[in-house]
């Protein structure tokens, strides 16, 4: 009897917790907007044209809002970490983490994304489509939604 009663206690605990609303994914106001694949179109560098950075492929950024993590590609090798906005700023809390292929083309614009990614604090979003980051007063780096 007693094991009976146990086996319809379990039973009916089991079917309580089965029966339970699953979580709602909430998204930062700020972050919402920065969610999704953000292909690069442009980067300050006057001495190196655009094109000549990137001969073979234009680096990415894709933020996850709900898990604040960021990853992309550089042009050849991939990145990822966390990020934190607060308003209009962006921080690229703690170093990223990067794949370490050996790059024939491109090297130059890899090494412009990397060391001016770090610097940006913040950022502007234009119709939805164009993500701008900004240093200072200057916008440093602008991409497209993919």
């Amino acid at each position: 009897m007693k094991r009976n009663l146990f086996a319809l206690f379990m039973a009916g605990c089991l079917i309580t917790a089965c029966n339970c609303t699953p979580k709602t994914t909430i998204f930062l106001p700020e972050t919402a907007k920065l969610a999704g694949t953000w292909e690069l179109n442009y980067i300050i560098e006057p001495k190196i044209a655009f094109k000549d950075l990137y001969p073979q492929q234009k680096p990415t950024i894709t933020f996850d809002a709900v898990n604040t993590m960021v990853s992309g590609n550089t042009s050849c090798n991939s990145f990822s970490g966390k990020f934190k906005v607060d308003g209009n700023t962006i921080d690229f809390t703690g170093p990223l983490a990067m794949t370490r292929k050996m790059c024939a083309e491109g090297a130059d614009g890899e090494m412009v994304f990397t060391e001016m990614l770090p610097k940006v604090y913040t950022y502007t979003i234009t119709n939805d489509t164009t993500l701008n980051f900004i240093m200072g007063d200057l916008p440093v780096m602008q991409f497209a939604k993919r």
